[in-house]
């Protein structure tokens, strides 16, 4: 098996306390590389070398930055197939997926490269006589970066590369249950010639490792994705040193169709916003709102298309659903099933485990007949479940769209060009999709709202996420009438 170690100060380190742990397929269930089980020694170490390194990381000429970043972003695609391999080992979603999401994570490296020159400050109009004033935006210095096991690689470079263009220099704890990309992209960024120290990965555990880089002292930002209540413990640890923090958490996304929609297009777009990725993706459009005259035509139609769905090898292209990543995360889903049996849904499609390797199979799984205050589609869920909920005009949409605790995204379909402009208004979501869904670009800020978390990944926004603002006064005179009294 595959032996990876921590990456700290451009070199490989064994764990401080000389423990591992396995990393398993989640298609075949078989582990297949051991990983270093990090502790808080060892994030002291990264820290350390992140902190040591930041100075001249920070004093290197956003020029030079820049270039590095574009440097790394052709050796991304360069790579990026054996990426993607690495990821579907490691979380077992679709290679036609992740090969894609490799791909396109060099985007975010060019992108953020390019950009790295274009942070300005501004000379300021003054009231004081004879005072000079403007601003300057720095970087806030070492970053802890907490990634999900559903698309490592992609949301490390929605991170990894803000924070480098802005001058900042961090530390990576990725998912226990999904290392090994991050790990190997190391060899990468070393290939790219950043320096050491300036990007540090220690694996483990949220308690053993997690929780020491949220906590320690040095660090100066933390920027996570995963649950929101994970988010949620993250936040109060960091608020304990005033840490700045960037939270991209869950969603109970709606997916609202109405009756003036392309019912083919929106039936398409449906199976891609839940069934996608075996639906472990925060934008999950998780709630289908129908149009009640649609209803019944829209769920026959849907359950059809969804119900030919091949479930199996995700190394496999002719693969449309591959198996959940982890083993809690397949008994929380099975768990949510029962739930909304319970609660008086009908399921009309799937309903439970589907025959696999791994024994981590779930069946494409549709409830109707669900209430929105209903746990199924009040909890997200994180897996191939969908409720769906009737409504019966725009204002009652825009109700139950947002009558949850969650704010990351919606989905609309109509023809009628005024209705789009008005749910876009009124949903208190980050993102709304209009007549597509799933669409994430580098140039386009992405983030929520509620429990969905707080600041902006992509787009020009995000690197101010890694950047503090300083004012600077400049007397042009030395004289002071009256040192008592503010000037």
């Amino acid at each position: 098996m595959t032996e990876y170690q921590h990456w700290i100060d451009g070199a490989w380190v064994a764990p401080a306390l000389g423990e591992r742990f396995e990393t398993v397929n989640p298609y075949t269930g078989e582990a297949w590389a051991t990983l270093a089980k990090g502790s808080a020694a060892d994030i002291d170490r990264a820290v350390a070398a992140a902190k040591a390194a930041f100075d001249d990381w920070a004093r290197t000429t956003p020029t030079a930055r820049g270039r590095l970043l574009m440097k790394l972003a052709d050796i991304v695609e360069r790579e990026a197939e054996r990426l993607g391999e690495i990821e579907v080992r490691d979380n077992g979603k679709l290679i036609t997926e992740m090969a894609g999401q490799t791909a396109y994570m060099a985007q975010w490296y060019r992108y953020y490269g390019g950009l790295a020159d274009k942070v300005e400050g501004a000379v300021l109009p003054s009231d004081k006589p004879g005072i000079f004033n403007f601003t300057r935006h720095e970087p806030m210095g070492v970053v802890g970066i907490i990634t999900p096991w559903n698309s490592p690689l992609l949301l490390l470079s929605w991170k990894l590369a803000p924070a480098l263009a802005a001058g900042c220099t961090c530390v990576i704890k990725p998912s226990e249950f999904t290392s090994a990309s991050t790990l190997e992209f190391m060899a990468l960024v070393q290939e790219a010639g950043i320096p050491p120290g300036v990007v540090n990965v220690v694996t483990g555990y949220g308690a053993q490792a997690g929780a020491p880089l949220v906590e320690h002292p040095d660090v100066a930002k933390i920027s996570f994705t995963g649950s929101d209540i994970s988010g949620q413990k993250i936040n109060e640890m960091a608020a304990r040193s005033f840490k700045h923090v960037s939270l991209e958490l869950g969603g109970k996304s709606p997916n609202i169709v109405f009756e003036d929609a392309d019912i083919e297009a929106a039936v398409m777009g449906a199976i891609s916003g839940i069934f996608a990725a075996t639906g472990q993706t925060c934008i999950a459009g998780s709630r289908l709102l129908l149009q009640r005259s649609i209803h019944d035509d829209f769920v026959k139609r849907l359950v059809t298309v969804a119900g030919e769905a091949t479930i199996g090898d995700p190394m496999s292209r002719d693969t449309h659903v591959g198996p959940v990543t982890t083993p809690p995360q397949y008994r929380k889903i099975l768990d949510y099933i029962d739930v909304a049996k319970s609660e008086g849904a009908t399921c009309v499609l799937g309903g439970g485990p589907h025959d696999g390797p791994g024994g981590q199979f779930v069946q494409p799984t549709i409830f109707t007949g669900v209430d929105n205050t209903m746990r199924i589609a009040q909890e997200e869920v994180f897996g191939p479940v969908l409720s769906v909920i009737p409504f019966e005009t725009e204002e009652d949409a825009v109700r139950i769209g947002n009558d949850v605790n969650f704010g990351l995204a919606a989905g609309v379909w109509t023809t009628d060009i005024g209705r789009a402009i008005r749910m876009s208004e009124r949903l208190r979501v980050g993102t709304v999709w209009v007549n597509t869904y799933r669409a994430v670009s580098f140039m386009s800020p992405f983030g929520g709202t509620k429990r969905s978390g707080m600041g902006r990944e992509s787009g020009a926004e995000a690197i101010k996420e890694y950047l503090q603002t300083k004012s600077v006064w400049i007397a042009q005179e030395t004289s002071v009438a009256n040192p008592f009294v503010m000037r």
